[in-house]
């Protein structure tokens, strides 16, 4: 399937894309200890001492990109699970010459819980998921308990997930998932306790948008609402 994402021009996600030299296979060893299979995600970027942010869901990469452009002191991490999508990413990235931000084809979720050390991630950011609308589907979204543990688990301390959404079902479905999280935290996880404060605008976010992805551009023309909120690790 084209996608057209190329414009005509051969895209090249060399430097830029996790190769699988560099994600080697999850070991056996996972199925008696869940972090068997972690790796340093930090050893992927030029400068590792630099604090590490990761976008899931990253698209087209207008997001990261925006946002790298203003914070040359952190590597970022895109992750999309699109292969199109990535490697055009990738390739803008590339010409950006962007030298602190990478991306890799993925499954989140899974990433974060099997691939991530403890305590490694300042930020997560997660910006118009995909909202499953469809009851038989909710097992499907982003956002559940135990991507809340994982999260809680990889962002250093006072480190914070950045959640949008226009979607108002989603929404509430978020919120009461944060209420649970900010006050009593579901068994086995009642220790990883956040607490919820004010979203605030991107750095490279445009006039009165939030984060400036496509999506957001995209649904504000339509004049559809948007919700954000910030859950930080206590």
């Amino acid at each position: 399937m084209s996608f057209g994402l190329g414009h005509g021009r051969q895209l090249d996600a060399t430097g830029i894309a996790i190769g699988e030299d560099e994600l080697p296979p999850l070991p056996d060893e996972i199925a008696t200890d869940p972090l068997a299979g972690v790796i340093d995600p930090c050893a992927w970027f030029s400068n590792p001492a630099q604090p590490l942010e990761i976008e899931i869901g990253s698209g087209k990469g207008t997001f990261i990109l925006q946002y790298a452009s203003q914070h040359p002191e952190v590597n970022l991490l895109g992750i999309e699970i699109a292969g199109e999508f990535c490697t055009y990413a990738a390739d803008r990235i590339r010409r950006a010459q962007l030298s602190d931000v990478r991306m890799l084809r993925a499954d989140a979720t899974s990433f974060l819980r099997w691939r991530v050390p403890t305590e490694c991630v300042r930020t997560v950011h997660l910006y118009f998921s995909d909202p499953w609308p469809k009851s038989r589907h909710h097992k499907n979204r982003v956002v559940q308990d135990r991507f809340l543990a994982d999260v809680h688990r990889v962002l250093v301390p006072s480190g914070d997930l950045r959640i949008v959404t226009d979607h108002d079902d989603y929404w509430q479905w978020m919120e009461a998932h944060a209420d649970r999280w900010c006050i009593s935290p579901p068994e086995p996880w009642q220790d990883r306790v956040y607490v919820r404060e004010e979203f605030k605008p991107a750095d490279g976010a445009g006039d009165n948008e939030l984060v400036g992805t496509n999506f957001e551009r995209k649904y504000k023309r339509e004049g559809r609402p948007f919700h954000a909120m910030v859950l930080r690790k206590r």
